[in-house]
């Protein structure tokens, strides 16, 4: 068997009281799945307290365990047949369901839908059926439960069957089985049951056996959310670990990668591992460190993609499918966050275009949406966010809505929108996206200057000395041999003021960070000088350049609640340009040869 063959994992759904975890109790002790006395132990508590035993006490039990961390991991292996290994993971309520689609009901390839014989079909029956078309979980398995409680009537099992099928149908599902079980008393669940001779299908286990795998890893685009960027200084290390954990496909040493939204692009240098033997290659579901070969300014939220697969969608606006929880409605203009992956970005519902009760599936057309209702809506965030649509693939299109620190709604990206305007971040998309990137790698330009490419940025008030203190500190630069440039912000402004006149202060802040921006590209140390920037120019200037690649110096008083790398007084310039070369020497910018005393 294929190693990808080897486990499956699938979620188990149903209504309060319908059986989860007795299935999911008896399926552990009918595959030998329990540690070793676990159900004795359980079976003699029970007898201890004059209680009945119930194979739900076995979940139970488990569930402490793991909570005291003691021996098992009931998130990693709940039970194995001949053919493979099942993760399963319960989704015991709405709240909980929603919290594990984004965890582990994402990984989800197969569903178990639980259905007791005796009550029906319920809500909850058809709630949960609405949530997993909207995860895109397509191989359903339907138990229809405690058929010993309708003397196993194979009337009864039919009618459940025909209305819930209806039911499926109505919303572009389909059943891969409908089984009849007992799960309190075994039937059907890993043998054929001798009280139900007249159903003739495969009992539970043979049906999970025969369900299928996901398509290949390696025909999977690879998607991987970034959780965190981890930087090393000890012993000169100075590696950037980008982590993360793989959501679909394959990445390997030597892949262009592309970062999105932020559109940056770089090939993955190494991979990274904690006591663990080298590797050149990460799957799907596994968790990953990699260095880049360009040091590359990283944020968590960002979605890594392979350069030469399917492209991700990027933007701040999108149609989406939401199942909202929240007691309070989903309304239009209110601020929510939204989080995709690892993205967390605020934004509104700009329009709800339609309501469905996703019990009796009527739809409306109204202003709000109510708890347990389902409706499609236009998102706009604040900021970019990168997604797919949930028929290219479902992981990297799902979604969860936090109103007031809960998570309240969930939901499905179903199509992208245009016509909002995007701003600077989409000009910045958009053109990181299409740069042009030259044979000679950054890193070859570095290793040839002796130098990180970084860009000073001398700020102040007016009449400080800023533009002589930039001239000198280029001019000591350049006699050491450094590849250096004064960018003149008024060079910039006059020189493309034929071209775009009578622009504003943010423009020029653009304009001018564009050009440091294609210096910077060419390995060039560029220094410029700004007058009273704030923190929305410095907000544009990092939409473009890489923070780390930006030196903010500031001359004269502190900026009121501003970050500043460097804070100089209008003192001897020669002092000051000292103060900022030590800097660069000790921040790595320079790192062959030495600088003379100024």
């Amino acid at each position: 068997m294929n190693k990808e063959n080897r486990h499956m994992n699938i979620v188990i759904v149903g209504h309060v009281d319908h059986g989860k975890s007795t299935v999911i109790g008896r399926l552990l002790a009918d595959t030998n799945s329990l540690p070793e006395g676990k159900l004795e132990s359980v079976k003699e508590k029970c007898r201890k307290n004059s209680k009945p035993f119930e194979y739900a006490f076995l979940l139970d039990a488990l569930k402490d365990e793991q909570a005291q961390g003691i021996t098992i991991d009931s998130a990693r292996c709940f039970f194995k047949s001949k053919a493979r290994d099942y993760i399963i993971i319960d989704a015991p309520g709405h709240i909980e369901f929603l919290r594990n689609m984004v965890t582990g009901a994402s990984r989800a390839e197969a569903a178990l839908l639980v259905i007791d014989a005796k009550e029906g079909i319920k809500e909850n029956s058809k709630r949960h059926g609405y949530l997993l078309s909207m995860l895109g979980i397509t191989q359903i398995v339907v138990l229809v439960n405690k058929m010993d409680l309708v003397g196993y009537d194979e009337v009864v099992y039919q009618q459940i069957v025909k209305e819930y099928s209806a039911f499926l149908a109505s919303i572009n599902l389909k059943s891969i089985a409908f089984i009849p079980i007992s799960a309190f008393n075994g039937d059907n669940l890993i043998d054929s049951s001798i009280q139900m001779s007249w159903y003739g299908g495969c009992d539970v286990l043979q049906t999970l056996d025969k369900l299928e795998v996901k398509q290949s890893i390696e025909r999977q685009p690879f998607r991987m959310p970034v959780q965190g960027v981890y930087k090393f200084t000890n012993n000169g290390d100075d590696r950037r670990i980008i982590a993360g954990t793989i959501e679909s496909g394959t990445i390997s040493v030597g892949d262009e990668i592309t970062f999105y939204p932020s559109g940056k692009q770089t090939r993955v240098k190494t991979i990274e591992g904690f006591n663990e033997e080298e590797v050149t290659t990460k799957n799907e579901g596994q968790s990953i460190g990699f260095t880049t070969e360009e040091q590359l300014y990283i944020k968590r939220g960002e979605m890594v993609v392979k350069a030469d697969e399917s492209i991700i969608h990027s933007g701040i606006s999108f149609k989406a499918n939401v199942f909202w929880l929240g007691k309070q409605p989903l309304i239009l203009n209110k601020t929510y966050i939204f989080k995709i992956g690892s993205a967390s970005v605020k934004g509104h519902i700009e329009r709800i275009v339609r309501v469905l009760d996703a019990s009796n599936l009527s739809t409306s057309i109204k202003n709000e949406v109510h708890q347990h209702e389902v409706a499609e809506i236009i998102v706009v965030t604040n900021d970019s966010i990168a997604y797919d649509l949930t028929h290219e693939l479902p992981k990297t299109s799902r979604f969860v809505i936090v109103d007031d620190y809960e998570i309240s709604g969930g939901g499905i990206v179903i199509e992208e929108v245009v016509g909002f305007d995007h701003g600077e971040v989409a000009h910045t998309i958009h053109k990181n996206t299409f740069w042009q990137r030259s044979y000679i790698r950054r890193q070859e330009r570095i290793e040839r200057h002796s130098q990180l490419p970084v860009w000073i940025l001398i700020a102040g008030e007016a009449h400080v000395g800023k533009k002589p203190l930039a001239k000198a500190l280029e001019n000591y630069l350049f006699q050491q041999g450094r590849l250096v440039y004064f960018l003149s912000t008024g060079n910039v402004k006059h020189g493309l003021s034929n071209i775009y006149p009578e622009q504003e202060r943010h423009t020029h802040v653009q304009m001018l960070t564009e050009v440091a921006n294609i210096l910077l590209d060419s390995g060039h140390i560029t220094i410029s000088t700004a007058t009273n920037l704030d923190k929305d120019n410095y907000h544009t200037i990092h939409n473009i350049i890489d923070g780390h690649r930006v030196i903010r110096v500031w001359l004269g008083d502190n900026p009121f609640n501003m970050e500043i790398d460097i804070l100089l007084k209008p003192e001897d310039t020669n002092y000051n340009v000292q103060k900022i070369v030590n800097y660069l020497k000790n921040n790595g910018v320079m790192y062959k040869g030495e600088f003379d005393a100024v």
